[in-house]
Formats: C-alpha cells, structure tokens, sequence
C-alpha cells in the first residue's frame, strides 16, 4: 500500500476520560422536553436561579476544564475551551435571554467533543500560552464582575 494514501486511524480516548463524557452529558443534554428535541441539562436549571446559578455553573464548567486539561489537553485545546465557557458565562448571565442561549450552545459538551477530536484525532494541537493567560485573567475578572452582580442585587434587595 502506498504510504501517501494511508489514512489515519481514529485513537481510543482513555477509559479515565470517559468520566468526563457523562459529566458532561449530564450538565448539558440530560433532559428533554416531551414531544420536542429540545434537550437541556443541569447546567441549564442551575442558570434559572440568577446570578448564583450562572457563578455555580461556571463552578462546574471550570472543574471539567480543569480535569481536561489535567489529562492532557493542549494549550489550543484549553484556549478554545475557556472560549466556550467564557461565552456560555456571559451570555447566560443576561437574565431569560441567557438561559434560552444555555438551550442551544451546550459549552460542556462542545468541550467534550474539542477534548475528544484532540485525542482521536490529533486536532487542535499546539502551545497558546499567550492567549490562555489572557483568558484567565478574563475569566477571573468575569468571576470578580458576577460576585459583585450578585453582591448589588443582594444589596438592592435588602
């Protein structure tokens, strides 16, 4: 067989991942709504509750980053993954507007499917240094704006 036509064969994802897979499937795809395709999941009930649920949900998105990360994610892995949560966050912290947009972007599960065409796959590969310390520092001032958010509502109710 000539060598210029062989085609790469997809890579098992390690058992340790397949965690991930469902917990992933659990925060965003776990639930539908009868009589439609409408799927939703606990990341989506979580961000019915305003401010407090989008803080906890980002919680949750962030430790399953981490863990991808942890098992061998790449730099461009990471960056498009902290892209995803970074959206989710902002775009769910607008209260209604925000937990319809949860009902189609699904951030977890479009981690999930970065982390598993990584592994399977060998796509995006590659350092980002850079442009990760620079979302970190985004994600925490995002964090730092939620608190506060959150603090003036509390502030406003009392």
């Amino acid at each position: 067989m000539n060598e210029s036509h062989k085609e790469a064969t997809p890579k098992k994802i390690p058992d340790e991942l397949v965690w991930l897979d469902h917990a992933s499937s659990l925060l965003d795809n776990r639930f539908r709504i009868p009589g439609t395709n409408i799927r939703f999941g606990l990341d989506f009930i979580i961000g019915l509750i305003p401010y407090a649920g989008d803080i906890f949900s980002f919680g949750l998105s962030a430790l399953l980053l981490i863990a991808m990360v942890r098992r061998g994610a790449s730099g461009m892995v990471m960056l498009k993954m902290s892209g995803n949560i970074l959206l989710d966050t902002l775009a769910g912290s607008i209260p209604i507007l925000g937990d319809i947009f949860d009902l189609k972007f699904k951030s977890n599960v479009r981690n999930m499917r970065l982390l598993q065409e990584h592994y399977r796959y060998g796509k995006h590969g590659g350092s980002a240094w850079g442009p990760i310390l620079l979302v970190i520092c985004i994600i925490f001032a995002m964090l730092f704006l939620l608190l506060f958010l959150c603090w003036k509502v509390v502030q406003w109710v009392v």
